[in-house]
């Protein structure tokens, strides 16, 4: 491969010299352009008619709000951001062009998703981005272990497409709706067992794509896309799941079905976070680290905060493809090193918790979420246990004076939640003619049980006592495993 590469980078300078570049090597350029075009293009449209975005639908086959403009500005960054990024990655790569063409497939399709109204187009976007993404994580079909992982992981897209379908499909044949918006009008004359069957299809559908326990196994083994495709993975994929919530949530709602989104989404949160861990390769603790966000996310919807969920899938989009990105370069000054020991300082405790309830008058403050005994609560204490470990990530610095201990942490959470803040305001105005995007719970038994359980597991990973269990240590390490086909079988 290296000199069937080289000789292509041979044959690429000779064209330049003479001139005449290959079709084939403009191609990637001219997408990526076209994709920051749309992206600077949705971009100006969001921020000049914000926050009075028309609705307008073609027909009954396509719907376009300020949701579908605020997805589309996010898929096309993140696409034009990683075409940008694999013009020096994967310069010489065979694939490259392959790669370009694949990853326009897949915006398209995120955007084709977005703004279908038909249920057919729905569907058939859905699966479209499936099929493109386990293109992409095969994309050297002459490598085998690439070829197993994009089988495996393309068995299951198809499933969330069949569970998504079989939802979907259900509610239309019995209520004589084919458009989703048809759909939720019709939700208050479909009988409470049909709902039901549905909610959880679309529920399966969304866990599946997202990698939620005990669907993971798929984006473990997808590590043998390239670095730009995981970005695109990462950054943009995985997170479909908190679109296609936000669009049914009228649906989770009316089939009583939040609790169980709340729940398989903490317990996903937490083993994920327990398992990136024990791991050592990069692109792992990168992977469990996502289906861990994800968690996070399908908890959001499971409080009935489906904006917040957005909000999360957008700012991991970012976190996200930076961390793919910039991986090289962390392997690159990365050694080997002991499992940190905590520690803490009855003074350091008392600046973290501090901190941590600062942090959360002020997000309270700033969206009025929190200030009643509702679900909302569980927003404030994950932006209270966010603070409290980003202050004692700094307070544990030795390089920095007691002077800077005290004043970063201050800054920090000033910026980083008027930010979020901010940016929760205004995708929430966006989602404004969306039902039911944001529709706080009653405090239930299910809730305080499940939240008393969460705090403790956090608790048992950040303090490290999972690791003097062996059999649970052990459990979590074949947990975090990939399939075995997709890795070391092929030469």
């Amino acid at each position: 491969m290296i000199l069937e590469n080289n000789l292509k980078e041979s044959a690429s300078q000779n064209f330049r010299e003479k001139g005449n570049i290959p079709f084939s090597l403009t191609l990637p350029k001219i997408i990526t352009a076209f994709l920051w075009l749309l992206f600077t293009g949705n971009l100006v449209y969001m921020m000049y008619f914000f926050p009075n975005m028309k609705e307008w639908y073609q027909g009954t086959f396509f719907r376009i709000n300020g949701f579908t403009i605020l997805i589309w500005t996010t898929v096309t960054f993140f696409g034009a951001l990683v075409g940008s990024y694999a013009g020096n990655y994967l310069n010489g790569f065979r694939y490259h062009t392959r790669f370009i063409l694949r990853s326009l497939g897949f915006t398209l399709s995120v955007m084709s998703f977005v703004m279908s109204d038909h249920v057919i187009l729905f569907l058939l976007s859905w699966l479209l981005m499936g099929f493109f993404m386990s293109r992409l994580i095969g994309i050297d079909s002459s490598w085998g272990d690439a070829r197993e992982a994009s089988r495996f992981t393309q068995r299951y897209f198809f499933t969330g497409s069949f569970f998504l379908s079989s939802g979907v499909l259900l509610l239309a044949f019995e209520s004589g709706k084919f458009t989703v918006s048809g759909l939720v009008s019709s939700l208050a004359d479909l009988p409470q067992y049909i709902v039901l069957i549905a909610a959880l299809c679309i529920i399966t559908a969304a866990i599946v794509q997202s990698a939620i326990y005990p669907f993971h196994r798929w984006l473990l083994s997808a590590m043998t896309a390239p670095t730009p495709a995981s970005a695109l993975m990462h950054a943009g994929f995985v997170n479909g799941a908190g679109i296609l919530l936000a669009l049914f949530s009228t649906f989770l709602f009316a089939s009583n079905t939040l609790d169980v989104l709340f729940i398989i989404g903490g317990l996903t949160a937490i083993i994920a976070q327990f398992t990136k861990l024990l791991q050592v390769n990069i692109k792992q603790k990168l992977a469990c680290s996502t289906i861990a966000q994800m968690g996070f996310m399908i908890m959001q919807c499971g409080l009935g905060f489906f904006n917040a969920a957005v909000v999360h899938l957008i700012l991991h989009g970012f976190y996200k493809a930076y961390l793919f990105l910039s991986s090289g370069d962390e392997i690159a000054h990365t050694t080997p090193q002991k499992p940190p020991q905590i520690s803490i300082k009855p003074i350091q405790a008392v600046v973290v918790l501090l901190f941590g309830f600062l942090g959360a008058v002020l997000f309270t403050l700033l969206t009025g979420k929190g200030t009643a005994l509702d679900s909302s609560i569980f927003l404030t204490l994950i932006v209270a246990i966010t603070v409290g470990q980003a202050t004692y990530n700094i307070v544990k610095q030795q390089s920095l004076s007691i002077f800077q201990k005290i004043t970063l942490p201050a800054l920090l959470f000033l910026a980083g939640i008027g930010i979020y803040a901010l940016l929760y305001n205004g995708v929430t105005a966006l989602m404004a003619d969306m039902p039911m995007v944001a529709v706080p719970l009653p405090l239930s038994v299910i809730q305080i049980v499940f939240g008393v359980v969460f705090l403790i597991g956090f608790f048992i990973m950040k303090l490290g006592i999972y690791r003097r269990i062996p059999w649970l240590y052990v459990k979590l390490l074949n947990l975090s495993q990939p399939y075995k086909k997709s890795i070391l079988l092929y030469k």
